[in-house]
This record gives C-alpha cells, sequence and structure tokens, in this order.
C-alpha cells in the first residue's frame, strides 16, 4: 500500500505519516523544503523502522508546483491506496498566490481540490482507495461562499479560514457523491485543537493567541492525538466503504447545515475547475 499526504514535515501532517508509517504501510511527504523533507524522512524512517518513506518537494499554494509533484508521483509510482490532503494555513494579512488568489484559499482548497483530481487515476487503479480532507470546526464559522475572490479592503483573515474549511467539507461531500460505487471513499476531519506551529506564520503573537484560546477552551492536544482521526479514516477497517462523513475524535459528527448546501457544492466545484484549470469529470 501506498500514501501520500501533503504538509507532512510538520504537526499533525508529520504525525500522521509517522502512524501511517509503522502500519508497514509505503509513506510519501510533500513539504517545500528539501532539508526539512530530508530530516523529517529520517526521522519516520528511524522511528517506524521502515524504510518505505519518500518525499516531493513543491509549494503547494502553486498550481504549477500541484501539477508537477502529481506528474512526478505518477512517474515514480503506478498506484495510490490513500490521500491525506492534510496541508493548511492561515494567513491573517492578504497575501496573493503565485496565481493571483488569496493565499489561504488557495492552499486551503485549491491544492487539494487540483491534486486530487490529478492522482483520481492513481486512486482508481486500486480496488478500494481512501482521500482524506483536513477540515475544521472553523468552517461552521462561515454561513456561506461569499466572495472567494477577496481583496486587501474587505480582507480578515478568519473569515477566509472559515471559507476555505466550508469549501473542504464542500468538496468532500461533492466528491463523494461523485465517486460513488468506484471503490473510492472520501471523509474529513477536524483535528480539534493541536499545538502546532499553525498560525505561527503570522508572528508569535497571532500564534500565542490561537493557542491560548484552546487552552482556555481545555480542547488543545498534542499533534499525535490531533493526527488519530486522520489515521483513523486512512487505515481503519472500522470505516471501510464509509464515505461523505466528517469526524472528529474518530466519531462521525455533523458538520454546518451550509455545508450540506449542494447548490453551494456545485458552485464551488465549478468554480475550482474553472480557478485551477481542470475539465469536468
Amino acid at each position: 500500500m501506498t500514501c501520500l499526504i501533503t504538509g507532512a514535515t510538520s504537526g499533525i501532517g508529520k504525525a500522521t505519516a509517522l502512524a501511517i508509517a509503522r502500519r508497514g504501510i509505503h509513506t510519501v511527504i510533500v513539504g517545500r523544503n528539501h532539508e526539512k523533507c530530508l530530516r523529517t524522512a529520517l526521522h519516520i524512517k528511524q522511528k517506524s523502522r521502515s524504510e518505505a518513506v519518500d518525499f516531493f518537494i513543491a509549494d503547494l499554494a502553486s498550481l504549477s508546483d500541484v501539477r508537477k509533484v502529481a506528474a512526478a508521483f505518477k512517474e515514480k509510482y503506478s498506484k495510490l491506496d490513500i490521500l491525506v490532503n492534510n496541508v493548511g494555513a492561515r494567513f491573517m494579512n492578504y497575501i496573493q498566490s503565485p496565481d493571483g488568489y488569496e493565499m489561504t484559499f488557495a492552499l486551503n482548497h485549491l491544492s487539494g481540490f487540483l491534486l486530487t483530481h490529478l492522482l483520481m487515476d492513481t486512486l482508481n487503479k486500486c480496488k478500494v482507495s481512501r482521500i482524506v480532507n483536513v477540515a475544521s470546526g472553523a468552517h461552521a464559522r462561515a454561513l456561506e461562499l461569499e466572495s472567494l475572490l477577496v481583496n486587501v479592503e474587505n480582507y480578515d483573515g478568519r473569515k477566509a479560514y472559515a471559507q476555505s474549511k466550508l469549501a473542504n467539507l464542500l468538496f468532500t461531500y461533492e466528491l463523494s457523491r461523485r465517486v460513488a460505487g468506484t471503490g473510492i471513499t472520501v471523509n474529513a476531519v477536524d483535528p480539534g485543537g493541536v499545538a502546532t506551529n499553525f498560525n505561527r506564520n503570522n508572528g508569535f503573537r497571532f500564534w500565542l493567541r490561537h493557542i491560548g484560546a484552546h487552552i482556555l477552551a481545555r480542547n488543545l492536544t498534542g499533534p499525535q492525538k490531533g493526527a488519530e482521526t486522520s489515521v483513523y479514516l486512512a487505515i481503519s477497517q472500522d470505516v471501510e466503504g464509509i464515505t461523505g462523513r466528517y469526524y472528529r475524535y474518530r466519531q462521525p459528527i455533523e458538520s454546518s447545515p451550509a455545508s450540506y448546501d449542494r447548490k453551494a457544492a456545485k458552485r464551488i466545484w465549478e468554480l475550482s475547475e474553472k480557478f485551477t484549470g481542470m475539465s469536468s469529470t
């Protein structure tokens, strides 16, 4: 078996990769920095006692890099059993991606949308395969998908993050409907509040506020605990054949009412196809 995990050089992604490698599954990680990927791969090999660990370099905020890493993966591997779309970040200040889209939306949603589509043929080569999309409870703060092409004048980093995570769920549910009967399952996870470097890119003050909020809510956990549900959805026999669901702490939960809006799901799908240059499948 082969598993590809994005955003896997730190935090939840790294813990997910280590846990999966320990199950003897060939584990492939994706990260932006070569040295960091190399160190992470060596760490996972040592801790898992498995040599079946590989990595690819890509800045997934760039659609060109997403295409390159998909092509590189398919050149080296003929099939993919598990895809974990884990990469994500929140940007408190407005930043454009290399393709001109708001950075949070580009990294958190468009990268996973495009990568999944580009790897669909390798997923289809397996009798059964799984896609796990790492979402967030923050999606509930987005009551609807408003303008996705936000600009610097009206930018709100928290709102942009919430909308990107709502997009993750709309994509998960729509994709699960579109691949029904193919042997591919698609589920989403809320990892909860996890003590990682998430939000550190915005400076120490924002990171400290993020950690402090979860401490006050008494729901802060470490990366290993935060990764448990992603690992569960990726490999557990308990969820074999289950698709189109949202999980937290290894239990299915309901997401926000807005996330079940099929018209919104179709809209985000069509917009994502347009933004990424993908044709309908």
